[in-house]
Parts: C-alpha cells; structure tokens; sequence
C-alpha cells in the first residue's frame, strides 16, 4: 500500500512555481495567464516563479519535465501550479524523477490534462490538488467565481476539514481568449440545481483517485500511473468528471465498462461525478441539446454502475472540474461522503 501524505502548505510571502506541463497556452493568449498571475500577487499574496516551458507551445516532454524537476527541487519554491491543461503530458511522465519529487513534496495544483501529474504525485506518496489553473479558475473575467476563490484559499492555506457546497450559479459557456471583450464581463451563468444523489444510504470516508475521464482513459491504455494492486482502491472515492471535448454517452460508457472489466469500479464506494461540460467553440449546443447531452452522459454512468458497482454511492453535478466554479479537491487526500445527510467534505 502506497503511504501517502500532505506536503507542507505555503505562506502569504512564498513564491509558487508556474508551469506548463501539459501546452503552453499562456504563449497564445497571454491576457488570462496574465491575469491569474496578478490574483496570485494580491489575492493570494504568492509570488509567481515561471519556468522555460511555461510560455514555450510545442515543448518537448523533456523540456516540461525539466521544469517540473526544477520547481519541485528548489526549496523556495512552496507550491507548484498548472497554467492549464493540454493533451500529451502523459509522454512527460516516463522523463520524471520519481526519487527527487518524493524528497522535495509539495502542493500541486491542476486538472484536465493534469491528471497525469495528479496521479503521478499518488503514486509517489504526495497529495496533489485537483483543480485551479491559471488561466482558467484564476484568469477568469472580471473576477473569480467566489466559490472558486474560497475553496483554493483554503486548499492553498489551511489543514483540516472544508465542506464543499453546490453552486447556486455555474457555467459552462466560453467566449474567446484573443477577443479583447471577453475580460469586460464575467461569464454569463445559469442557476444551479444543487447535487443529484443516488444510493445515499451510507457514509464513505477514504482517498481519492481519478481525474478527467478522457485522460484517464488514456492512462489505462498506457498502463501508466495504475497500481497493480487494485485493493489499496478499497473505500476510496473516485473522482470523474470530462473536458470540453464532450465524449459521447457510448464513450464514456465504454470507459466507465473497461474500468469495471479492469477490477477499479468495484472498489470505490463513493462516485463524485463532475457537472458534464456541455457546450464547446467546435458544439456550441443549444440549451435543450445540452440538457440532452448532460442526460445522455448520466445515464451512461448509471448504466455501467450498475453492471459493476451497483451499491456505490454516486453524487453528479459535483462543481469541479471544466465548468464554473472549480472547486478543488484533493487528489489521494481524503473525501467523505456523507449520503444521509447530503454533505460532501474534504480535508485539505
């Protein structure tokens, strides 16, 4: 069983890497990076550090790599955070230095592509923070969603118990980096209809494993990052949730079934499933086909629960990952489930 624990948490005053593990977004569209490294100076108090890579597109992995080792070795740095995602950091893992990350741990906060990473960390005994890039949580219009702000302030800062809490608004509609407008008003939201329960009979305490849907996928492909011995799994909580490029019903299916076949759906008690993405530049689905869509992807979940794990406890429309708020949760880091009472918490 692999022992996994907290990494000591930063200060206001402390420096905090900036990287790119996964593209170099901040490259292209500068104003929203920009824009999350101002809130990390005077919301947050932390001094940005970024690394070669971090404004570099087309980075080789071993360039992301040497970036990641530089920010975890260097002892002023206290905490390490993603500028966004991407889609082939799973070719940086191999390069990492297993040894030198388990001797300088510290917190890692990133989604989407950044499951790689998160995972990685699990394996290595640290406990990594799923949620918050720069250009997406901090870099967001006009100012960032509150319960966005709240939850990584203490995820950055504090040790101990938070209770997460549904969003009374969210969002899941983008509008263009490169146009100049989309900075003068916050994103347009839609009221919330708090978290959707099925199998609430129980209370689940354990750690956490999962991530973005699709890059998970692509780790089971790879057979990266997945222990062997599937029973340090027992009693945890699996976090899914998936990315704009919006997988169909069938996929996640079928993502969802592999992992069942695999030994995994069976040993979670606890499912957290993201609020679905369903809008993006390339499906800019009306307000019925994204209804349409969400439902889709529900019933895909349930199905293969169902055939796999029919007494776990799921909770959908779970504020974290590709809509709006991003709550973070930690990653290998405990989440208890507290089905009677309808309450989700988690120890930061």
């Amino acid at each position: 069983m692999t022992v996994i624990s907290y990494p000591p948490k930063p200060s206001p005053g402390d420096r905090i890497a900036v990287i790119s593990p996964g593209a170099g977004l901040p490259g292209l569209f500068p104003r929203p990076f920009e824009l999350g490294l101002e809130r990390l100076r005077k919301d947050y108090e932390l001094e940005p550090v970024e690394y070669p890579a971090t404004r570099k597109m087309g980075s080789t992995p071993q360039e992301r790599a040497d970036d990641i080792h530089a920010a975890f070795a260097d002892p002023d740095i206290k905490a390490v955070m993603a500028s966004i995602g991407g889609d082939d950091q799973i070719t940086v893992l191999p390069l990492l230095d297993r040894e030198l990350i388990r001797a300088n741990p510290k917190p890692f906060f990133g989604m989407s592509d950044n499951t790689n990473l998160l995972a990685f960390l699990r394996n290595t005994g640290i406990v990594g923070y799923h949620g918050a890039t720069v250009m997406t949580a901090l870099g967001r219009p006009v100012a960032m969603d509150p319960l966005t702000a709240e939850s990584l302030r203490a995820a950055l800062f504090t040790s101990g118990e938070y209770e997460l809490k549904p969003a009374e608004r969210w969002n899941d509609v983008d509008r263009g980096w490169a146009d100049p407008a989309t900075f003068e008003a916050e994103p347009e939201t839609r009221p919330g209809a708090g978290w959707s329960w099925v199998n609430p009979e129980r209370v689940v305490e354990g750690r956490s494993w999962g991530g973005c849907l699709e890059i998970f996928g692509w780790l089971l492909m790879a057979d990266r990052e997945i222990p062997h011995d599937l029973s340090e799994f027992d009693g945890g909580v699996l976090l899914l949730e998936t990315s704009e490029e919006m997988p169909s019903g069938t996929e996640v299916f079928r993502t969802l079934r592999n992992m069942g076949e695999r030994g995994l759906l069976q040993r979670f008690p606890a499912l957290l499933m993201g609020r679905a993405k369903t809008w993006s530049f390339d499906r800019p689905n009306s307000a019925e086909e994204a209804a349409r869509y969400a439902a889709e992807q529900r019933e895909a979940v349930l199905r293969a629960m169902e055939a796999y794990a029919p007494d776990t406890t799921i909770v959908f429309d779970v504020d974290f990952g590709h809509t709006g708020p991003q709550l973070v949760i930690p990653y290998g880091g405990l989440v208890r489930v507290d089905g009677p009472a309808r309450r989700i918490t988690v120890t930061y």
